[in-house]
């Protein structure tokens, strides 16, 4: 599907085996990653240097592209509370030094994804041209952007709309989120600014500007829409969102203060049912397209604004058309457990779509418990066990989707990808823990393990970058 697409270039949230060794060869560029939890130990240069002789070294020789390699995921974001703020530099210098010690760190460059809460414009003169790094990490910051410079290694970033105004709360212009005007721009020493996207990279720009490094290569590390567990997360908005975006991209438009080329990585390619929704009930729906690899709307990559469709993933097999619904012969009795036993579907399961102005939200009471018991059933592979809830399921070959709401059939497991049997859920089991939550101004990505992103082959003036989260799918 990558090569289908045009994708020249993936980054993975960690340096997994299984992925890069099934890029061994593709000719496509990958950026790999130090987790956050790994930060500690590369403070020790021993540690880094073997990590990267493992992770980087070896898979160049095994015919690998690695161009970058990103030291931590959004380290700095407030809802951390300094959990990585002093190991973070420490473990950059390592790895670049271990990379340019290996004779690869003019052509692999370290870099540290960030979130845009790390830089901020002050109340009284909320504009671009104001934005300066944040005060409790600004002496922090200066020794990090200098070490990048001195490398030549690019500032990475991860700007959100979406979540502006998901935060905004309804204060947010709405119309600032997109690319198709705004009846008054924010104007800035005459510069005009008719979305936040360009506005919020200028303010970064100027941060940089203040440090000494406003030249410095800035590569957008994330930005999307996603397309369900929020009133404004749905198919219509994010296809308004990617057409402005591309076509601006597409145009070498860039920001006020730096106009032309800009590097962009778009969140996400596949939607990913296993994400923590802690930072809101969108979380698994970023996807531009659905879990199975199919495509959720027209978007042109060429960033022309023809009504194209992606190409979909080809030879996905699918389980069993069967589904799991709610028991219409379900006793009353039984019927005085259901709620218990939808809450344990939904803890183990993707039930985002329930919520109110969601995708599914227009389903009834009975429909709804069908729906939690389904997303549990094909979560488990359909196992039989699975179809139970204390008598309150059946399994049907009836396709009970509604409408607007897709009962969805997940795709066969590999051997690997298969979860333990299950048997009939007890109501009052603990749901799994969930992953830190996201920050007020940008998108936290405490993702889980192997997950990836790739990117078009690009006309003269374009390129953009699809995060890939593959490895999430059963």
């Amino acid at each position: 599907m990558l090569k289908d697409n045009g994708i020249k270039k993936v980054k993975l949230f960690d340096a997994d085996p299984s992925n890069l060794n099934a890029l061994a060869g593709s000719g496509i560029e990958v950026m790999i990653t130090v987790a956050n939890d790994q930060l500690a130990s590369m403070g020790n240069y021993d540690v880094a240097n073997k990590w990267v002789e493992q992770n980087v070294t070896g898979y160049l020789k095994a015919g690998v592209n690695i161009t970058y390699v990103a030291v931590g995921n959004e380290p700095f974001l407030k809802d951390y509370k300094d959990r990585f703020t002093n190991i973070t530099l420490p473990a950059l210098q390592n790895v670049q030094n271990a990379l340019n010690d290996a004779g690869i760190g003019d052509s692999i460059k370290a870099t540290v994804p960030l979130n845009a809460d790390i830089y901020e414009s002050p109340s009284y003169n909320p504009v671009p041209s104001a934005g300066r790094f944040r005060s409790d990490i600004s002496d922090l910051m200066s020794q990090v952007v200098k070490f990048l410079d001195k490398n030549n290694a690019p500032f990475t970033v991860n700007i959100y709309p979406f979540l502006s105004l998901f935060y905004g709360k309804g204060q947010f212009p709405m119309d600032f989120a997109f690319f198709d005007g705004v009846s008054a721009p924010l104007v800035d020493n005459g510069l005009e600014y008719t979305n936040v996207f360009e506005a919020n990279l200028d303010t970064l720009i100027s941060a940089l500007k203040a440090e000494g490094v406003g030249n410095m290569t800035i590569i957008v590390g994330e930005v999307g829409w996603p397309t369900d567990g929020d009133p404004n997360a749905n198919i219509l908005l994010a296809q308004r969102f990617y057409n402005g975006f591309l076509q601006r991209l597409g145009k070498n438009i860039g920001s006020p203060l730096r106009p032309g080329y800009l590097e962009v990585y778009l969140f996400a390619l596949l939607d990913e049912d296993a994400k923590s929704t802690l930072p809101g009930d969108f979380e698994p729906h970023w996807g531009i397209f659905r879990y199975d690899g199919q495509p959720k709307f027209p978007m042109d990559l060429s960033g022309q604004g023809a009504n194209k469709s992606l190409v979909a993933a080809k030879n996905v097999t699918y389980q069993p058309k069967q589904w799991c619904m709610l028991n219409p012969n379900a006793s009353a009795k039984d019927l005085s457990k259901l709620e218990d036993n939808v809450k344990y579907a939904c803890s183990m399961a993707d039930c985002t779509p329930l919520g109110y102005g969601h995708s599914c939200a227009g389903l009834d009471a009975n429909a709804s418990a069908s729906f939690a018991f389904n997303m549990y059933y094909q979560v488990q592979n359909q196992n039989p066990l699975s179809c139970n809830f204390e008598g309150l399921a059946k399994v049907t070959t009836q396709n009970i989707s509604q409408p607007n709401c897709n009962f969805t059939i997940q795709i066969a497991p590999s051997f690997s990808s298969s979860p333990p049997p299950a048997h009939a859920p007890m109501p009052h089991s603990s749901p799994p823990p969930a992953a830190a939550p996201a920050g007020a101004t940008g998108h936290s990505s405490p993702a889980p393990p192997a997950a990836s992103m790739g990117h078009y082959s690009p006309p003269p003036a374009v390129a953009v970058v699809l995060m890939l989260l593959a490895l999430v799918l059963l």
